[in-house]
């Protein structure tokens, strides 16, 4: 986040330890479209797409659009009006809506954003705000240049289904988290999540598988993860099997037979 930043982003930065699921869903989103357009040769180099455009507007039920000189123009007046609203305090009915939005963010998936993309394509990076950015969607952000994708969003929930699409492109999925291993892995080291007493379990984040290796002997997955808003690349087992117990009674804390990698998912782009 730039330091020239407007301070109200800056403190809704520094008071969460980490991104929430909305933006590190669009982040991964993003990243997985900007290495399918470059590995197709849509793009000549690898090109940062806007994560925050897709937080913004995934699972956005869209207004008809104004056909003639008021859908494709704005005035001065538009932008003034836009900047008085910042700076007016909030409303009974925008806090209401404010409250609507988190919803909407708490339901955000990778696949939600893909669909986005898709749907009303994706600006570049540099033109949209930045992940993160708490201001209000200005009405005349939609004149902004948006890159338009054909293709579909395409799903595995085996992982020897996720190798066959990994074949064409880094592979999104998600992560079952554990702390403190999560926090001691390394990038050198491999990555088996609950390791005994003292094992606490996060929840599932959104990664992208980029490679298959092996360490040592044992087949990992090299996983791009942003954690804790640092973003690293880790070895997975992929041989590891878990399952957790309820515990004191918490039926949410039982995790069923599986491994550390679920859920993958991929844009598969056409010319």
């Amino acid at each position: 986040m730039s330091r020239h930043c407007h301070p109200d982003c800056q403190r809704a930065a520094a008071a969460k330890e980490e991104d929430d699921s909305a933006e590190r869903a669009a982040t991964v989103a993003a990243n997985l479209i900007s290495s399918a357009r470059v590995i197709l040769k849509l793009d000549r180099e690898f090109t940062e797409y806007s994560a925050q455009y897709l937080v913004d507007n995934a699972l956005v039920e869209k207004e008809p659009v104004q056909q003639g000189p008021q859908g494709s123009t704005f005035k001065i007046e538009d932008c003034l009006e836009y900047l008085v609203d910042m700076a007016s305090p909030k409303t009974e009915a925008e806090l209401e809506e404010m409250e609507k939005q988190r919803q909407r963010r708490s339901k955000i998936t990778v696949k939600d954003c893909l669909e986005c993309a898709f749907k009303e394509g994706i600006p570049r990076y540099e033109h949209w705000a930045h992940l993160g950015c708490v201001s209000k969607v200005p009405p005349f952000a939609s004149l902004m240049p948006r890159v338009p994708l054909k293709g579909e969003v395409v799903e595995a929930k085996k992982l020897k289904d996720a190798f066959k699409l990994l074949q064409h492109a880094p592979v999104g999925a998600k992560l079952h988290v554990f702390t403190p291993e999560i926090d001691l892995v390394g990038e050198d080291g491999v990555y088996h999540g609950p390791s005994g007493g003292g094992t606490s379990y996060v929840g599932l984040r959104d990664v992208i598988l980029v490679a298959v290796d092996k360490v040592n002997g044992e087949v990992v997955g090299n996983v791009k993860i942003c954690y804790k808003k640092k973003t690293s690349f880790i070895n997975v087992s992929l041989n590891r099997m878990f399952t957790t117990l309820p515990h004191h009674g918490d039926e949410s804390q039982t995790i069923e037979p599986t491994g550390l990698l679920v859920d993958f998912i991929i844009p598969r782009l056409s010319k």
